[in-house]
């Protein structure tokens, strides 16, 4: 049996068909269309409650490919020497492996990340990815507006450098992380067992689709195109009609996005790999949108515009599929869920996660009670029941409690009205998972992750 991982970045759960059915996320911007994913979907085993351990990039690869939770232990760190990871593990198997992909925090000097695949392919030039030194050739005046500062006006310099020669839809990264995952699957058919793992770092930001795909904006907009949006309270840095642009931009990413996975399940199919194969796809983590008054991801962002992810996993010949499962389960969960579902069952205690194979099968539609995801350098906490999320602040902050049934936009905070739920929920995980609640939070975190890759200081 042959293993696909698919790793999205910054793929929001509402801007995909089978989850939104047709809803909005925000007025005056449509619903994302994906129907690639939506077809995919038909034949697969649909989760709504998977979510991130440790946030962001870095941290979530570490979970997804080790299976061991990074939140209490892990920043924005390279893999260890100690580390086993799932090509690691697949390998002493007889699998043929391959990782493909444009997130360039992969090839950062001393990363280390394809450590134990039989090749890797990268793809260059993704956001602040130091790929080209020359200036750009278009100004970026057309980017950004009065309130960016030098060095976000620097940042996106880097990336119109590195994008300054895409004159074709092919050109931009999700077409060439496709190609480069098409033709490996061609050519590796023959292996009796092979694993890929494709890694597209789109939608994450900046947001530029094609204009075939730049169709969710309003026509009579004139303003400047801000790809890449700045963090903090937008109110601050965009009008309403900028912001209302630059969540129309990310629709249009996510639907570029969604048309080359198409591509890549009809070569899965054209191959053969439908009939023998586990293929997952994943995002690890969606991406604020201007919901809680701010864009870009943050530890204190813990609501889920960033937190609920697409989970979406077909069996061999779509065995099972067409089945949604609300069971409770995060990052950790997968690698030993996946290896279960090879018949390496035995491997899966060495790591930290459980595995839910009989969720997969359809014997159970429970996993775990609750989840636990945040930032290790962060204070800020989100545990998560099916029904309820609690949101733990730095002290001298308040904390948050939202009924996700009744109220998922997370707008009513109840804190005061239901404290017994907020103790229940605090209640079902131990000191280990937090950092001081004290006032001294560590401030800029992202940003920081963010530049640990790039060139622009």
């Amino acid at each position: 049996m042959n293993l696909i991982v698919v790793m999205l970045d910054s793929f929001r759960q509402d801007h995909i068909g089978v989850y939104h059915q047709g809803r909005a996320t925000f007025e005056g911007v449509p619903a994302c269309a994906t129907p690639n994913l939506d077809r995919f979907a038909r034949d697969a085993i649909v989760f709504d409650n998977m979510y991130p351990d440790g946030l962001p990039t870095i941290p979530v690869r570490l979970t997804m490919m080790t299976g061991q939770s990074t939140l209490p232990y892990r920043s924005w760190q390279p893999l260890s020497g100690h580390d086993l990871t799932i090509a690691e593990i697949l390998g002493r198997e007889g699998y043929v492996s391959s990782l493909i992909s444009d997130c360039y925090h992969y090839r950062a000097p001393g990363m280390n990340y394809h450590r134990g695949f039989t090749s890797y392919r990268w793809i260059r030039g993704q956001e602040y990815d130091p790929y080209e030194s020359a200036p750009p050739r278009r100004s970026v005046e057309g980017f950004v507006n009065e309130h960016y500062p030098e060095i976000w006006r620097r940042r996106v310099e880097q990336y119109l450098a590195n994008t300054d020669d895409y004159t074709r839809e092919e050109d931009w990264f999700p077409a060439r992380v496709v190609e480069q995952a098409i033709s490996w699957l061609r050519k590796n058919r023959s292996h009796q067992r092979t694993f890929l793992w494709v890694d597209s770092f789109d939608p994450h930001e900046p947001w530029d689709p094609p204009a075939r795909f730049d169709t969710y904006g309003d026509p009579g907009y004139t303003g400047k195109r801000l790809v890449l949006p700045m963090g903090g309270l937008y109110e601050k840095w965009a009008t309403p009609a900028e912001a209302r642009r630059i969540q129309s931009l990310y629709a249009g990413e996510c639907s570029f996005v969604d048309f080359w996975l198409g591509k890549l399940f009809d070569a899965l199919a054209e191959h053969g790999y439908y009939d023998d194969s586990v293929i997952a796809v994943v995002a690890d983590h969606g991406h604020p949108l201007g919901d809680h008054g701010k864009f870009l991801k943050g530890t204190d962002r813990m609501y889920s515009e960033l937190l609920k992810v697409p989970f979406i996993v077909r069996l061999p010949g779509g065995r099972n599929g067409g089945r949604r499962s609300t069971a409770l389960a995060q990052f950790q969960d997968v690698l030993p869920t996946l290896l279960d579902l090879l018949g390496l069952a035995g491997s899966t205690g060495a790591t930290s996660g459980l595995s839910f194979r009989r969720v997969v099968e359809g014997d159970s539609d429970s996993h775990r009670d609750a989840i636990i995801t945040g930032y290790h350098e962060g204070i800020d906490r989100c545990i998560r029941d099916k029904r309820w999320s609690l949101i733990l602040r730095p002290e001298g902050e308040p904390d948050e409690l939202y009924d996700l049934q009744s109220d998922p936009r997370e707008r009513h905070n109840l804190i005061d009205t239901h404290p017994e739920e907020a103790q229940r929920l605090a209640r079902a995980f131990g000191s280990v998972y937090f950092r001081s609640r004290r006032s001294s939070a560590i401030k800029g975190i992202q940003g920081k992750y963010e530049m640990a890759s790039g060139s622009v200081e």
